[in-house]
């Protein structure tokens, strides 16, 4: 299970920016308490002097664990007597403490080797976040996919409404068991036919999971590797961290493929992104308006290979939801 690199590091802001506001409420309650008791900046000043020397200590190859025990001793009793003042001035016994938000890992983010689960939760929050502004979220699930939107049959007597219901279910699996062994999918139909919708549900649960997951419109993707190519060595890092996501994350939903100006390059970057996470085994989701046969006559039968042989596709029937969704309460 691949972690985001950029999602990461922005969890990692948040738990520092949390270390951040306890050392400034735990400094203002210090200045409000020395204020008010001359006796607690006393106490308060010894135990800095002796927290001082338990760290020098720490540092020094001839010191004893005796001289260590007696160090941490004097701090306790400074502290329990810094409590009772705290008491006296009709506050908590602990006020002064310094509490970590995290008991298990002392909102340092890792207990040894391993996350812990303070930093576990804001990486899934920093996700929940990217995904919503890159999909424009709002109640997108599949608990809130109108399937009675769509017809019952269409001009052939095809079964419109029971395909989508049975697209739906097969969506709602797929978020729900995705791993090392899921398809990669291949969403095709005309506009407006619920295949971001979906997509975004999909995105949901998936990285709810604790799996990484990106989306991405092609047209943007196409650029990144463009910038990537085109950019020089100093402007190109974030770019690079960016094209990285696209090739390393478990999941990418990449959206609108065909809806780019069709190149030889988009056309090599295609190959290159496709080819590359089938390799290393990652899983794709592509969405497009176009079909299969407008796909490959548009692409290199390379691309058309992978798509037909790797993919499952998926196809969206019915007229534009959008427009029905407009006209119903």
């Amino acid at each position: 299970m691949a972690l985001d690199g950029k999602l990461l590091a922005s969890a990692r802001e948040a738990l520092a920016a949390r270390r951040e506001a306890r050392d400034r409420l735990l400094r203002e309650r210090e200045r409000e308490v020395f204020a008010r008791s001359p006796r607690a900046r006393e106490l308060g000043q010894e135990l800095s002097r002796a927290m001082r020397s338990l760290f020098a200590l720490a540092l020094d190859h001839n010191a004893t664990d005796a001289d260590a025990d007696a160090l941490e001793r004097r701090g306790v009793s400074l502290r329990l007597e810094l409590g009772r003042e705290c008491v006296a001035l009709g506050l908590p016994e602990n006020y002064l403490d310094d509490t970590p938000f995290c008991e298990k890992c002392g909102d340092a983010g890792y207990v040894g080797a391993e996350m812990c689960s303070c930093l576990e939760a804001l990486y899934k929050t920093e996700q929940r976040k990217s995904l919503s502004s890159l999909f424009k979220l709002g109640g997108e699930s599949f608990d809130t996919f109108r399937t009675e939107l769509y017809e019952e049959t269409d001009e052939s007597g095809y079964r419109v409404r029971e395909h989508m219901v049975m697209v739906l279910e097969f969506c709602r699996r797929y978020a729900r068991e995705f791993g090392e062994h899921s398809f990669n999918l291949l969403m095709s139909g005309a506009p407006g036919l619920g295949k971001t919708f979906l997509s975004a549900a999909i995105a949901r649960v998936v990285a709810e999971s604790g799996f990484s997951v990106v989306y991405d419109t092609f047209t943007s993707i196409f650029s990144r590797f463009e910038d990537e190519r085109f950019s020089r060595d100093e402007d190109s890092s974030e770019t690079r961290e960016e094209t990285r996501r696209y090739r390393e994350c478990d999941l990418l939903i990449a959206d609108d493929l065909g809806a780019e100006m069709t190149t030889s390059f988009t056309t090599a970057a295609l190959y290159e992104l496709v080819n590359t996470r089938l390799i290393t085994g990652r899983k794709t989701i592509i969405s497009t308006n176009l079909s299969p046969d407008e796909l490959s006559r548009r692409y290199s039968p390379q691309i058309a290979s992978r798509l037909e042989g790797e993919y499952r596709i998926l196809k969206f029937y019915g007229s534009d939801l959008r427009l029905k969704r407009r006209d119903t309460p």
